[in-house]
């Protein structure tokens, strides 16, 4: 099989021309605008309309295409790509092999180029290069080489690793086909509570735009163009300033707040964007309340999408909505409403209608063309403004090369994704973001005084949240806190227990440890020397213990390994804090959701990352 879906051709798979079609679009050698045109005067109604709709698509075990997926009531892919005339899709859980995420692929541009005109899919995927694993935002890394989460190289603050990993993710990507990144998310994490703080670059506007523009010019060259990734870049205009932190994929975290007046302040990432080339938009979830604009969600805001996207900045790529934002699903069994915030009372048939008026070019997250007809049919929506939006989705496809070479190398596949070089450069990455914020001295052995890291390998350790045989690598591992020379700790931040499956996917609620939890940490460290590394997906109040431990390190997404070899020494902490960390909830309640560093007396500061080195 893998021979057959190698596809030794450089072009898609012949078209029957018995209906008498203009293959002209298929000619490379014409200008991009004019095989735009020669294939969108020869399409339906029914066929523009599936270009509107990018939604998730599963991908059997074996490289083979779903027959439909349960657990997200997706239906098949015969019905998305023959049925529908779909032709973009997010794809969710891959294979297990670079090898067969590429037999997958060849097999649904084969589907593809069945159809009558034979318009090539294309593929897009959330984030998939970390330990992230959450279905509504980012997938495990799988085959793919592992990289710190955004913060991660944030903390780095290195323009030059951020485009380094955008080209690999770029390389590992396309080897696979996947041609569209569903990120870079470049919010501004103004509101520490906020669950989605991870993917972004942190609360320095300069910094995430920097950072931003970088992580562009990685996946997408300096152009876009055959061997480019596009990025979708969100979440427009800044999804940072959610009212108490609360996201807004649930009803209650609908409102995004200005309380500090500083909505042009989250606009200042994006800017860097639109310089650096970003190809598409996405808007988030949120409505802005209290502001000039509409209060409606960004997806359906004409204020917001026309006004300040295409007028004000002149964007002129896709723009895509944030996903199911028209019609309500059941997902795991459980109610997950459409996240029409501020036109709930609409009808789907009228939210899709307002999104359209808006400026939008597609639906994120749906899979309904059919509706989308008969808006047209009724003389709701002009068949004229369905053009606008599908000479952009086309004319990405053509930039991409999708028409001259849909299919993808099988075995190529399985050299570039996860390539030692890959996986080596994703190790150091998760080494150097890791970020000392305590040192502590102590007495050693001779009675002077030395920092407690980096650790002497083959002490007596005792280690919570590593496996046993992972830290026998560093040293000798004991079973009490009594028995040892040092305790190494693993936390997570802390977050709220929610209702439904999906929702605690998403760590939302309060950043305080529990009684319990602090008792225990301090219970550790008055024992023996204590080394806490905490997971800081959002900015956790580590006040109640930070003064008892020896020392106190941060990661963003790292490998026990990784962490490992930081402290002892092989590799040097080389991150520094990308927001305010808080010392108190009261701080945090006090913070204004939408102002960058507002946090008063934080316990460690932006900027702050200690060295082992002078």
């Amino acid at each position: 099989m893998t021979d057959q879906l190698n596809h030794e051709t450089d072009a898609a798979a012949p078209v029957d021309t018995a209906g008498g079609l203009d293959l002209r679009y298929r000619d490379a050698n014409l200008p991009v605008a004019e095989r735009v045109e020669i294939l969108l005067s020869q399409m339906t109604l029914e066929e523009k309309a599936g270009l509107f709709f990018q939604t998730m698509i599963a991908a059997g075990e074996d490289g083979s295409l779903s027959q439909g997926d349960d657990m997200f009531g997706l239906p098949s892919t015969d019905d998305y790509v023959a049925g529908r005339l779909m032709n973009h899709f997010n794809v969710l859980q891959t294979p297990p092999t670079a090898e067969l995420i590429a037999e997958w692929h060849n097999r649904l541009q084969e589907a593809a180029a069945a159809t009558r005109l034979g318009i090539p899919v294309t593929v897009s995927t959330d984030p998939r290069h970390s330990y992230t694993d959450n279905p509504l935002s980012g997938m495990l890394a799988g085959s793919f080489s592992v990289w710190p989460e955004t913060m991660g190289l944030a903390a780095v603050g290195d323009e030059a690793l951020v485009e380094q990993f955008g080209d690999i993710a770029r390389q590992e990507y396309t080897a696979v086909g996947i041609r569209v990144a569903l990120h870079p998310q470049i919010d501004l994490a103004t509101e520490p509570r906020w669950s989605r703080a991870l993917q972004t670059f942190g609360e320095d506007p300069e910094l995430a735009g920097r950072m931003g523009a970088a992580y562009i010019r990685g996946f997408q060259g300096a152009e876009l163009g055959p061997d480019s990734v596009a990025t979708m870049t969100k979440h427009f205009p800044g999804g940072g300033p959610q009212k108490d932190g609360e996201d807004p994929h649930f009803a209650h975290g609908r409102e995004q707040v200005y309380p500090g007046g500083e909505f042009e302040t989250h606009l200042k990432p994006f800017e860097a964007a639109f310089e650096a080339g970003t190809s598409q938009i996405m808007p988030y979830y949120g409505m802005p309340v209290g502001t000039e604009y509409e209060e409606v969600g960004f997806g359906f805001n004409k204020s917001v999408i026309t006004g300040l996207l295409r007028e004000r900045y002149g964007f002129d790529g896709i723009v895509c909505t944030d996903w199911g934002l028209i019609n309500d699903a059941a997902i795991f069994g459980q109610p997950f409403p459409a996240r029409a915030w501020g036109v709930e009372h609409l009808t789907p048939r009228e939210r899709m209608k307002k999104v359209i008026d808006a400026g939008v070019d597609q639906f994120g997250g749906e899979a309904d063309p059919e509706m989308l007809v008969d808006l047209v049919n009724s003389g709701e929506i002009t068949e004229e403004r369905l053009d606008v939006s599908a000479r952009r989705l086309l004319r990405e496809k053509f930039v991409l090369g999708l028409f001259e070479q849909p299919y993808v190398d099988v075995e190529r596949a399985g050299r570039v994704v996860g390539s030692a070089e890959f996986v080596a450069a994703g190790e150091a990455a998760q080494r150097a973001a890791i970020t000392l914020l305590v040192n502590r001295e102590q007495t050693d052995a001779s009675g002077a005084e030395r920092p407690t890291l980096p650790l002497a390998r083959g002490l007596r350790l005792y280690v919570e949240g590593i496996a046993p045989e992972i830290a026998a690598e560093y040293g000798q591992v004991v079973e009490t806190p009594a028995e040892a020379e040092v305790a190494i700790l693993r936390l997570q931040a802390p977050f709220e227990e929610r209702p439904t499956v999906f929702e605690n996917f998403f760590h939302s609620g309060s950043l305080d440890y529990t009684a319990e939890q602090i008792a225990h940490v301090r219970e550790v460290a008055a024992a023996v020397p204590t080394v806490v590394d905490v997971f800081l997906d959002r900015p956790a109040i580590l006040t109640p213990f930070a003064g008892d431990l020896a020392a106190l390190t941060a990661n963003w997404g790292a490998s026990p390994r990784a962490v490992l070899d930081v402290l002892v020494g092989d590799a040097e902490p080389k991150g520094r804090m990308p927001f305010d960390l808080p010392s108190s909830m009261a701080a945090v309640e006090a913070n204004r959701s939408d102002v960058p560093f507002d946090t008063a007396d934080p316990l460690f500061r932006f900027g702050h990352g200690l060295s082992y080195s002078a």
